[in-house]
């Protein structure tokens, strides 16, 4: 009997693994879901047939993921982040899935080549920086531990922006990610909550116990759009639940009817501008109520979502926290608490009490930021116009709480003031750091070194009150992106030297340690990172034009811009290079190209200030003659998880030199070294712990510690300009500038970046650290000379950062924190699939709905 009639026969050719399976369903997509035939195939189409080929295998996992998380009754990780930083799917899921080979076959055997599917992909707008990348690797780690999770963010139409170089400066365009459609996502219009603005809060009474009645003026509509994440080693499929926000009603048919088109869809576009961007410009008041609205928006679609998963189970809400772990992804998802005390008490009918116990127990807190004006404060009046009822939960938490504060530091008025939720000068504001704070359970840094910064510094009075909230637990990064997708050579190198493990157990990085003194490894190492170098070269020409030799040292500073992370320091000391070159061309320096990428917020006028002298002093540099290719400087635009995947590999220099004390913890300086380059670093964020790991002999740290630079700032004895008159060389450098030579058209264009230095007290210590930082690059450029010890170094750090993985971090949190446990898919014992059995999957009722 042939296959067609036997009914208990059936090839799911969009399930197997093989090469002819992968073959079929590629040609079945292209036909049957795109419309395609041999005449009218592009390779966008060839994209979107192999991405929802692979999606194809992805959703039996998904759904019996579900399932059985519902089946086990199992406790959720509810993660949310306003930002995931995904970069691209298809290459990810396919090293996940374990199929890239198969598929590189499959498509070889149809013509067409994997690696030009790859480039068609665009990167996913919804991340901007190490936050959005964090939450991503995380979500990479929650899968491949078989941990219980769910994301919540939203669905930016658009992405930050994309970024594009006009004479030196940045320029921002919209960043159509979803132009053409998102092939990974799935659409869940009956996930659809409704979410309030405005209006006015009563007060009632019924058999003598008074409740608050919200009447919202305006409401929106969040609809639900699901992502799989795959993990590697598992065959689990997490969720990431993305809102988008849509109108109640699509228009007022009135006015439409009345002539008024523009008024009749105002309400319309105005709801759906929630979701348009991520992060609108905040430097107006209206950017900042649309941020205001974002967050609420988010936060409160998420926890409608979780309460209905939860009354699945049945369960009384005092077991919520035995079901449900929240983590809170820095200050942004603040909101959530007040919104979850709002559901409890207004919706469900608990008693102040009970949600507060609620509440707490289940909600976790990850600061991010030691920076004052990163600690979100939102202005009060917004919350009297927009959430009213929320205010008022936030006026009885700070109420309760400082009265608990006052019983224990009786006439302390002053530390009340300091550890009110409310700011009240000069403006009247809500903490939403403070607020996240009371709110959980845990409080944790992301670094050893800023775990300690924040209880001494940050959040010193709340570690003094609740000392036992504050812990730390150390970001990773997932090895399966930054280094088996975006360095298959040396993931290869590595596997052929020590075996697999370390995919899944970066720590068994460990065994590469006896490679650092084997001269045909280091060779290997060396021809690795070259070829590497040599594809960065062309994509360099192709992006700016400039050309560069890849036997130079590949200098990398690449990360959001921001004063405190430092390029200035780094353009500083470029320019003390070039004159020394231009005093004795005869110096002995070797060849060296400086590569910066990055992006700064629209409104940060010094920001792009910084990005404009970058490229003044490249466009003088890379002319000039008498320089050759002893030093170069090159931007990158438009940086991006893929951007980063290809420089990275590259990098022989990584550049961690933000200002000692700021940054929190730092993912770029994990990858970098990962991937080969040597660290030169302030004593910052994981540096610290990087520098323990690898050994001091093996990192080029520099520069004040956070200690030293507190006590300048306790004492206020830091003089910049004692520094420019009593070092020659800084001085020269920026009496450059100030004589407009980068900006013989533009005269004083960068009069505000010297006064800043001198004038304006250098509030980020770069003239400070600048010769320390000099002479470290010496060192740098002394070892370079020495391939052996180099590549001896690169051995040993790469050996020595298996701690800097995300599936580490990850556990932390599910042991510390969220008290989940492993719940994992098996599809070995999976019923193998008749048509008959297909169809009845669909007809018996559903188990779960």
């Amino acid at each position: 009997m042939s296959k067609e009639k036997n009914p208990n026969c059936f090839v799911d050719y969009h399930k197997n693994m093989d090469v002819d399976s992968i073959k079929y369903c590629f040609a079945h997509h292209l036909k049957y879901s795109l419309v395609k035939d041999r005449f009218s195939i592009t390779d966008w189409a060839r994209y979107r047939a192999l991405a929802l080929s692979v999606r194809d295998r992805i959703i039996e996992r998904w759904i019996e993921t579900k399932q059985i998380y519902k089946d086990k009754e199992a406790k959720m990780v509810y993660y949310l982040s306003m930002e995931y930083l995904l970069g691209r799917s298809l290459k990810n899921n396919l090293i996940n899935l374990e199929m890239e080979k198969n598929c590189a076959q499959a498509l070889r055997e149809l013509g067409t080549d994997l690696e030009e599917l790859y480039d068609m992909e665009v990167d996913a707008g919804l991340g901007n920086g190490g936050l959005g990348r964090l939450a991503a690797c995380f979500l990479d780690s929650l899968t491949s531990l078989s941990l219980p999770a769910m994301g919540y963010g939203l669905r930016y139409d658009y992405g930050i922006f994309r970024q594009r170089i006009e004479n030196g400066e940045q320029k921002e365009e919209p960043d159509e990610w979803l132009r053409f459609g998102n092939v990974w996502e799935v659409e869940r219009l009956e996930r659809a909550y409704h979410v309030h603005f405005g209006g006015k809060v009563e007060k009632r009474f019924y058999q003598h116990q008074s409740y608050y009645v919200w009447f919202p003026q305006n409401t929106v509509v969040g609809l639900a759009y699901d992502w799989p994440i795959t993990g590697y080693g598992s065959q689990n499929v997490n969720t990431l639940r993305l809102w988008s926000a849509k109108a109640s009603e699509e228009f007022d048919f009135d006015e439409f009817n009345q002539g008024d088109y523009v008024e009749a869809v105002t309400k319309k576009i105005q709801a759906e501008n929630l979701t348009k961007v991520l992060y609108p410009d905040d430097s107006t008041s209206s950017g900042k109520e649309l941020r205001f609205k974002q967050q609420y928006f988010f936060v409160s679609c998420a926890l409608q979502d979780i309460l209905r998963r939860f009354k699945f189970f049945q369960l009384p809400l005092e077991q919520f926290p035995q079901k449900v772990a929240i983590q809170l992804n820095d200050t942004h998802p603040s909101l959530a608490i007040p919104e979850l005390m709002r559901l409890l008490i207004d919706k469900e009918g608990l008693s102040w009490q009970k949600a507060w116990q609620i509440t707490t127990a289940c909600c976790a807190y990850t600061n991010h930021t030691l920076l004052p004006e990163a600690l979100e404060k939102w202005p009060v009046d917004f919350f009297e116009r927009l959430l009213p009822r929320h205010l008022q939960i936030i006026y009885e938490i700070n109420r309760r709480f400082l009265e608990e504060v006052a019983w224990r530091y009786p006439g302390d008025n002053e530390r009340l003031r300091r550890m009110s939720l409310i700011e009240e000068t000069p403006r009247k504001q809500v903490r939403m750091a403070y607020l996240a704070t009371v709110g959980s359970a845990y409080v944790n840094g992301v670094a050893k070194l800023h775990g300690e910064l924040l209880k001494r510094q940050v959040m010193a009075d709340y570690y003094e009150f609740l000392p036992s909230k504050f812990t730390y637990i150390t970001n990773g990064i997932t090895p399966r992106r930054w280094l088996l997708s975006a360095n298959p050579e040396l993931s290869t190198w590595i596997s052929s030297k020590i075996g697999d493990s370390w995919i899944t157990n970066l720590e068994d990085l460990r065994h590469l340690e006896p490679y650092a003194s084997d001269s045909q490894a280091k060779e290997e190492l060396a021809q690795i990172k070259l070829d590497h170098k040599k594809r960065l070269c062309q994509l360099i020409k192709s992006a700016t034009g400039y050309s560069v030799e890849p036997s130079a040292l590949f200098d990398v500073h690449i990360k959001r811009l921001h004063e405190y992370k430092r390029q200035l320091m780094n353009v500083l000391h470029i320019i003390m290079l070039y004159n020394r070159l231009k005093q004795n061309p005869s110096v002995d320096m070797h060849p060296r190209v400086f590569i910066f990428a990055a992006k700064a917020a629209p409104g940060y006028f010094m920001a792009k200030r910084i990005i404009k002298l970058i490229h003044s002093v490249a466009k003088v540099i890379n002319g000039d003659p008498f320089i050759g290719n002893k030093l170069k400087v090159i931007f990158l635009p438009n940086y991006g998880v893929s951007l980063a995947e290809a420089i990275i590999p590259a990098a022989d220099l990584s550049e961690q030199i933000s200002t000692a004390g700021m940054e929190a913890s730092g993912t770029g300086n994990m990858k970098l070294g990962l991937n080969g380059a040597l660290t030169i670093g302030t004593l910052d964020g994981a540096n610290v712990e990087m520098m323990e790991e690898v050994g001091e002999e093996n990192i080029f740290i520099f520069g004040l510690t956070s200690e030293q630079i507190q006590r300048y700032k306790k004492e206020k004895n830091y003089n910049p300009l004692e520094i420019y008159q009593n070092h020659p060389e800084i001085q020269q450098a920026l009496d450059l500038i100030r004589s407009n030579f980068f900006s013989l058209s533009e005269h004083g264009i960068f009069s505000p970046i010297l006064h800043n230095l001198l004038e304006g007290g250098d509030p980020y210590f770069v003239l400070a650290d600048l010769a320390d930082y000099a002479k470290c690059q010496e060192k740098v450029e002394q070892n370079y000379r020495q391939p052996k010890l180099w590549y001896k170094k690169v051995i040993l750090n790469i050996a020595r950062l298996g701690k800097f993985s995300s599936d580490r971090a990850v556990l932390e949190y599910s042991k510390k924190i969220w008290k989940v446990q492993p719940v994992r898919v098996s599809m070995v014992h999976k019923r193998t699939h008749t048509s008959r059995h297909f169809i009845q999957d669909f007809t018996q009722q559903e188990r779960n709905p």
